[in-house]
């Protein structure tokens, strides 16, 4: 069937702010489906509150609504189009997540949809109640014959007690209608019972929970399929979970394709996911599907089923290459998959299913630091904030570089010399997993604990183990060698298992840049592969790729190959994380399109799977690597760029830039000596003493003993952070020297060599921030914020006002200078964002950042301006800020709203202080301040002031 002609417009609607169990893939897909709608020449309509996102930005669709995710606001929207003369024909609601689900059936109870005629296209919503209500889930897989664990739906307290006794334990308590698991546990002992089963008819909005027996430690998969209205299927991938059953598959580590999944199971297991989706409706589109198997007797069970795209459905786009949400918002129109190219090739069909010829592993990443007193353990909850992803020839390649794209502290999986050796505490880990049970498995191989021991703790597949275990013996074998004596096969043995120079070097006790040479000198160098698809059956078109070591260095077989254009390297933010989110990858992708629009070739190096910076669509060459820095310069020596843009990927890309000036790779716009200049804290207090800008009192200590001294002469209470740091990490409010020194030892322990900075905190003032685009010679201010909380509370977790709503004229004066004099003097050439602290009408500058913030998006947004854009063009030269006319839209204020996770940790109270502890936001447009939900946000703002 070809494309329905009578859907002119469609309103997608988004995912609202970041959360836990609901981060950026919603971007990406909603993005993606944004512009494959378009090409069809369809009017999008889009609403999200999320500011942070490409999906809310102009380039993405017709009308952008920032609106709260709410039924009056959907009602405006379609009010609107409709006075307009262009009312909208349809609503496509599985781009956004659980959230865009749950408001689309919300519209549709209300008979929202029916009253304004409007089509709901790529769901069914009858699927939706199937999958989403355990009870009629369960009750459906048994009509089709698909195998389930035994249970059933608990509307009372009562009633659960009644399923406990029937079944007996362990169980599991699943609620209805959650996110990423909240509320869902595994119930070991009788009386832990009644409190799980009390949490879980609390989390879930209506109420009921499905109690089952337990498939603790069994296996788990999942299949990802598209299905289009004539009922044609295709399995885009199988995926395997690392960690067995009791892990929410978000926080597991996940494998594609499956690696230990049999064929003959593979099959029953492909056969039963087209009759699940099958028979829960005849909707086209995506579907996940999640199953288990017994090891004990290979029976499959079907654990749930999402009839939308979903984290896995990102994971599964960037493992093969294929873009579901693009085919999935296709097919919502009425295509069929043998009517549309297949975007790999460009000349075969889309109805094929991929076959890929490399292994894809995902580690997912964690902030417990964040959450102090957070129970730490992974369950049916999930608790991950982002995930890294690697591409790599063979299993225990595409793990280490997962892991090395972690920005943990960590070269791999191990030989880094940050190894466990306690065996009590290693057994104990690996029986309860927590973040850090990957590397602890290492461990236990490597203090010579007993295959089987580790197996029955982790219930882990040997398959998996025995690739570890191997890790250990190779490296047994490399550490038997000098550098010099070390056999060539042997090094070249450990760069296809993925080892990093330095985890060499480590090994062999000597500089990473020895081993670089060493290797370069025996001609062990990466090739670069295509993210192909079809196993090199037909020529790919996608310029994709990931790097690998070919068996035999005298034939290279490079499948990247380098053009004689001029080009910029933009490096990527990697995995999402509490203090570097979303918002990065915003200004990534516009640095790309800018640098695009001025006739140069981009190349993208970025490692997480969720972000639209990793669509291969965005980018001319996308290298799926880590931000990590072997690979990183393996790359530049490879494409020989003009330069590397730095300052829009975060800290991630911040911190190379040291490495990139020593080894002579230019630093596209500010350079690193003024980059590095905000981070030193003595050079920088310098500056605005020359240019007689205040600034609170300050002093840098190594040592406990110095921290109290020097104390005595700042006065409590007292700031105190290490240098280097993202986020807020490890700063603290201290309010006597007991305090201070237990916090001066704490960051030694945990950042060792680091300078420790102690600021004069001022007490009561007011907070502001500054963002602004210089070009060397003249600044331009795009926006000035005020923050509704006081000062104390990390800027990314403050509530805030674009203009200020309480600052003089005066003191937004000063700020403006402040801003102007500071981007000149450090010769800023692109973004600067700099935080202020205003006490009885000073303005004392806190700190400096040459470089994208995370409120560049939100003004960008706000004034309707592409500001990044300019940025990008400044850095690169190209134009002047004389060149830009500036015209942003002022009406009213927007205040940014910070979101919180704190949910996940219910032991956990909500305390804010100078360590970021956010992980989304949301805008909102007040047209005054006499709004109920400014004077509420004013009323609250110091509720939260911790220290």
């Amino acid at each position: 069937m070809p494309k329905n002609t009578n859907i002119k417009s469609v309103l997608i609607i988004g995912s609202g702010p970041i959360v836990i169990g609901q981060a950026c893939e919603f971007d990406y897909a909603g993005s993606q489906a944004a512009r494959s709608l378009r090409e069809e020449g369809i009017e999008v309509v889009l609403i999200n509150s999320n500011p942070a996102t490409i999906m809310t930005d102009p380039i993405s669709a017709d009308h952008v609504y920032l609106l709260p995710l709410e039924k009056k606001y959907i009602v405006e929207i379609l009010e609107k189009h409709k006075a307009l003369g262009k009312p909208i024909d349809a609503v496509l609601p599985t781009m956004g997540g659980q959230t865009a689900l749950n408001l689309a059936i919300d519209c549709d109870k209300a008979g929202i949809w029916k009253k304004y005629g409007i089509e709901i296209i790529g769901v069914d919503i009858k699927a939706i109640e199937t999958t989403e209500d355990r009870e009629k889930f369960r009750l459906k897989m048994l009509e089709l014959n698909v195998n389930v664990c035994r249970g059933r739906t608990a509307r009372s307290f009562l009633e659960g007690k009644e399923i406990a006794q029937e079944i007996g334990f362990p169980l599991v308590i699943r609620p209805s209608y959650t996110l990423g698991g909240t509320g869902g546990g595994f119930v070991e002992r009788e009386e832990d019972f009644d409190r799980a089963l009390n949490n879980g008819l609390h989390a879930s909005p209506v109420h009921e929970v499905l109690v089952e027996q337990s498939a603790m430690g069994w296996k788990e998969y999942e299949l990802e399929l598209l299905r289009d209205n004539n009922g044609n299927f295709i399995i885009i991938c199988s995926i395997e979970n690392f960690d067995p059953m009791g892990v929410h598959t978000g926080d597991s580590i996940t494998v594609a394709p499956a690696m230990t999944l049999p064929d003959t199971l593979y099959q029953q297991m492909r056969d039963l996911a087209i009759k699940m989706m099958d028979g829960i409706g005849k909707f086209a589109g995506g579907c996940n599907v999640q199953f288990s198997v017994n090891p004990a007797d290979d029976q499959i069970i079907a654990i749930e089923i999402n009839p939308r795209v979903s984290r896995s459905s990102a994971l599964a786009s960037k493992a093969t290459g294929y873009p579901i949400a693009k085919i999935a918002a296709k097919m919502a129109i009425g295509y069929n998959l043998d009517e549309l190219i297949n975007p790999i090739t460009g000349s075969t069909s889309a109805f094929f299913e991929p076959s890929i010829d490399y292994v894809i592993v995902k580690v997912p990443r964690w902030n417990f630091d964040k959450f102090k007193g957070a129970d730490r353990s992974l369950g049916l909850q999930m608790k991950s904030v982002g995930e890294a992803m690697g591409i790599g020839r063979n299993f225990q390649e595409a793990l280490q570089k997962a892991c090395q794209s972690l920005e943990i502290r960590r070269n791999g999986l191990g030989a880094d010399g940050r190894e466990l050796r306690d065996q009590e505490a290693i057994k104990k880990s690996l029986q309860h997993p927590s973040w850090d049970r990957l590397f602890h498995i290492y461990d236990a191989f490597k203090i010579g604990l007993s295959f089987k021991t580790i197996q029955n703790l982790t219930k882990i597949d040997s398959w998996f183990l025995r690739q570890i275990e191997e890790l250990i013996e190779l490296e047994h074998e490399i550490e038997k060698f000098d550098l010099e004596d070390l056999p060539k096969e042997l090094l070249l043995n450990a760069k296809q298992k993925g080892y990093a120079d330095r985890q060499i070097a480590h090994l062999l006790n000597t500089k990473e840049s020895k081993v670089y040479d060493k290797r370069k000198a025996l001609g062990i160098n990466r090739v670069y592969k295509c993210v192909d698809t079809c196993a090199a059956e037909f020529e790919a078109r996608t310029p994709y790729y990931y790097s690998t070591f070919n068996s035999s260095p005298e034939h290279p077989d490079n499948e990247s190959v380098v053009s004689n254009r001029k080009k910029v390297v933009v490096l990527g933010s990697g995995p999402n994380r509490i203090g570097q989110g979303i918002e990065f990858d915003y200004s990534c992708v516009h640095g790309v399109l800018a640098a695009k629009e001025e006739g140069y070739e981009t190349i993208m190096i970025n490692c997480n799977p969720e972000t639209v910076s990793t669509d291969p669509d965005i980018s001319d060459k996308l290298y799926f690597e880590p931000v990590f820095w072997e690979h990183v310069y393996d790359i530049i020596e490879h494409e020989k760029p003009e330069g590397v843009i730095v300052q829009l990927g975060g800290q991630t890309a911040l911190k190379m830039a040291e490495k990139l000036e020593k080894y002579g790779v230019k630093i596209i716009g500010t350079n690193y000596h003024s980059l590095d200049w905000a981070e030193d804290r003595g050079r920088f207090s310098s500056l605005l003493e020359d240019l007689e800008i205040p600034y609170p009192q300050f002093g840098t200590v190594r040592t406990s003993d110095a921290a109290v001294e020097l104390s005595r002469s700042l006065g409590f209470p007292l700031l105190v952070r290490p240098s280097y740091v993202l986020g807020g990490q490890s700063m603290k409010i201290v309010i006597n020297e007991k305090e201070l020194e237990q916090h001066v030892v704490k960051i030694l322990h945990d950042i060792p060599d680091n300078n420790i900075l102690l600021d004069h905190f001022l007490e009561g003032a007011l907070e502001a921030e500054a963002d602004a685009i210089c070009d060397g010679e003249d600044a331009y201010i795009i926006g000035v914020m005020e923050h509704i909380e006081p000062a104390g509370i990390h800027s990314g977790d403050s509530h805030a006002t674009l203009p200020p709503f309480h600052l003089t004229e005066d003191e937004i004066r000063q700020i403006e200078e402040h801003t102007r004099k500071i981007a000149l003097a450090m010769n800023v050439i692109g973004l600067i964002n700099v935080q202020f602290a205003i006490k009885n009408g000073v303005v004392y500058v806190i700190e400096a950042n040459p470089r994208a913030s995370r409120t560049v998006p939100f003004i960008c947004k706000a004034y309707q301006e592409p500001y990044v854009n300019y940025a990008t063009k400044l850095m690169l030269g190209t134009k002047k800020l004389k060149d830009f006319t500036f015209n942003p839209v002022k009406k009213g204020w927007a205040i940014k709203i910070p979101v919180f996770s704190f949910n996940k940790f219910p032991n956990v109270n909500k305390e804010l202080g100078p360590e970021m502890k956010s992980t989304g936001e949301a805008i909102y447009f007040i047209d005054d301040l006499q709004d109920d939900f400014f004077q509420k946000v004013y009323g609250e703002r110091n509720l939260f002031l911790s220290r």
